[in-house]
C-alpha cells in the first residue's frame, strides 16, 4: 500500500508550529512526516526558514509512530558530510530508528552563503563523494578521506543507532541514477516520472527500495483563497528544478515568477476542498510506481484547518481509493 506523508515546509511556518503540526500530523494517521532543510523560504511571502535538525529533535519527542525524514539536506557546501552523518545518527537514536536521511545536490538559494555555487555535474560529483564519507562514518570506527572535494582525518560518529539510517538521494535524470542508484537505499524525485523509477530499479538489479516523491496542494474550504495563497507562495514552483537550482535568493524567485498567473498554479496544484482531484494526482505516483507520496498543503494559515478537517477524510479516500501500479 502507497504511504502517504505530510510536509513540515520550514519556509512557511515558524518551528514551534512545525512541531505542533508534526504532532498533528501523526495523530491525524499520515504514515510519514518530511522536512525541507533550507536558509532561506522560495518567497517573502512565505517568511520563515528555521533550522530542520532542531526541529527534528523536537518532534523526535513528540511523535511516536511516524516516520521522519529530511527532503532534502544538501551535504556538499552548507553542511561537511562529517557533520551530516552526525546529525542524521543522532535523529536516528532520539527518533528509536524511525529516520530516514534524504539527501540532495541543493540550491544556490540555500547554499550560496557559504561560498561561490559549483557547477551541476560537479554537484554531483561532490555529492557522490559525501554519501561515500556518510556510509563510511555509519558503518562505525574512524574514517580518513582524502578526496577530490572534501577531506576528513579520523573522524568518527560515536552515538550510533540501532538501525543504520537509511539514504534516500533527490534524483531528476539519468546521470543522477548511474551515479547513486547503487550508492543509498531510496530514490527521491519530485515529478512522476515512471521512466526515473524503471531506470532506477534496472540500475539496482531489484525493485526493493522505496520512491518517495511530494506533492504540493493546497486545501480550503473556499478554492478562490486556496488559489490565491497558492500563488501567493507556491507560483515559483513550477520553473523545474533546473532553474531552481540555480537561483539564489526569494527576490530572484520572485522575478523569474512575475508572470506566473494564478490560474496557471491552480491547473498544475490541486486547491480548494475537492479531494478528488488530491486523489487523482497522487494515483499519477502511484502509476509512476512510486511507494511513498509527501503531500504539502501550502500556507501555514491553512495547516490546523487541514490536519483537523480534511486530513483524516483525505487519508481515508486515500487509501480506499489509490490503485496499485500495474
Amino acid at each position: 500500500m502507497t504511504r502517504i506523508g505530510y510536509t513540515l515546509m520550514s519556509e512557511q511556518s515558524g518551528p514551534r508550529d512545525l512541531v505542533r503540526y508534526a504532532e498533528r500530523a501523526e495523530n491525524a494517521g499520515f504514515d510519514f512526516e518530511v522536512i525541507s532543510d533550507h536558509l532561506f523560504p522560495w518567497l517573502d511571502s512565505q517568511g520563515h526558514s528555521s533550522y530542520a535538525w532542531s526541529v527534528l529533535g523536537a518532534v523526535a519527542q513528540v511523535t511516536e509512530r511516524v516516520e521522519l525524514m529530511t527532503y532534502v539536506t544538501c551535504p556538499i557546501r552548507r553542511y561537511h558530510p562529517v557533520v551530516v552523518a552526525q546529525k542524521a545518527a543522532t535523529i536516528g537514536l532520539l527518533s528509536n530508528d524511525r529516520f530516514v536521511l534524504g539527501l540532495g545536490a541543493g540550491e544556490n538559494l540555500n547554499e550560496h552563503v557559504v561560498g561561490p555555487w559549483p557547477a551541476a555535474n560537479v554537484r554531483h560529483e561532490m555529492l557522490l563523494e559525501a554519501i561515500t564519507i556518510i556510509n563510511a562514518l555509519f558503518d562505525g570506527g574512524y574514517v580518513n578521506h582524502q578526496g577530490v572535494h572534501f577531506q576528513v582525518d579520523s573522524a568518527k560518529v560515536w552515538d550510533l543507532p540501532g538501525r543504520r539510517v537509511p539514504i534516500g538521494v533527490a534524483v531528476s535524470g539519468q546521470q543522477g541514477v548511474r551515479l547513486f542508484a547503487n550508492e543509498v537505499d531510496h530514490l527521491i524525485a519530485v515529478e512522476p516520472v515512471s521512466e526515473l523509477v524503471d531506470a532506477w530499479d534496472t540500475a539496482r538489479g531489484d525493485s526493493d527500495s522505496r520512491k518517495v516523491g511530494q506533492l504540493p496542494i493546497c486545501w480550503d474550504r473556499d478554492e478562490q483563497v486556496a488559489i490565491r495563497r497558492a500563488h501567493d507562495q507556491f507560483r515559483w514552483f513550477g520553473s523545474g528544478w533546473k532553474v531552481n537550482a540555480e537561483l539564489p535568493g526569494p527576490s530572484a524567485f520572485a522575478g523569474a515568477s512575475q508572470f506566473v498567473t494564478p490560474e496557471d498554479v491552480s491547473s498544475a496544484i490541486p486547491c480548494g476542498p475537492d479531494l478528488d482531484r488530491i486523489i487523482e494526482k497522487v494515483q499519477g505516483f502511484v502509476d509512476a510506481g512510486f511507494t511513498d507520496v509527501a503531500l504539502v498543503q501550502i500556507g501555514d494559515e491553512g495547516q490546523q484547518a487541514f490536519l483537523e478537517q480534511a486530513g483524516k477524510e483525505l487519508l481515508e479516500q486515500l487509501r480506499s481509493a489509490l490503485k496499485p501500479s500495474s
